[in-house]
């Protein structure tokens, strides 16, 4: 089993990135798989998404979230919704490349007032991948980042057994 944590956010160390990585290190464990994941942080990729021609990173990172089992999609909140960047990725994966994956959307807010985001914006994007999203997503204040531990915890407990991974 493979997961993957995909972090959307264009900044290098973010918060979203802390996010994601224990998110996917909360999953693994329920899973069975330990502490093993991957990361695609694109936040090193950004200036490579629209170049043209193709970017061995690009192409990397591409070929790590079509081989994944499961995918942890996560975004700070730009405008109510997710970052241009992920959307910039995801789109250049082919129809129905995540066909066959459990995915995880997850998004980083500072106002809980954005907290449907996860569900009417990225939710749609995954499944339109042919990605099973089979669980709410999970919107993470960042009230909530001081006891992240706990938060993943509960979500982790909550949505492990209902993935799909084979």
């Amino acid at each position: 089993m493979s997961i993957v944590a995909l972090v959307g956010n264009p900044r290098e160390g973010s918060r979203t990135l802390t996010v994601a990585v224990e998110a996917a290190r909360a999953i693994g464990k329920r899973l069975g798989s330990g502490e093993s994941h991957e990361v695609v942080d694109l936040s090193a990729l950004g200036p490579h998404l629209l170049a043209p021609g193709a970017s061995s990173g690009v192409e990397v990172a591409l070929e790590l979230v079509a081989e994944s089992s499961v995918l942890v999609v996560a975004s700070p909140t730009y405008k109510g919704t997710y970052t241009g960047l992920l959307k910039a990725f995801l789109d250049r994966l082919p129809s129905q490349a995540l066909a066959g994956k459990s995915a995880l959307p997850l998004l980083v807010m500072g106002d809980a007032k954005h907290a449907l985001a996860v569900e009417v914006h990225l939710r749609p994007l995954l499944v339109e991948l042919g990605a099973s999203v089979p669980t709410p997503g999970l919107a993470v204040l960042e009230s909530e980042l001081s006891r992240l531990d706990a938060v993943l915890a509960t979500w982790a407990d909550r949505v492990s057994p209902q993935l799909a991974v084979g």
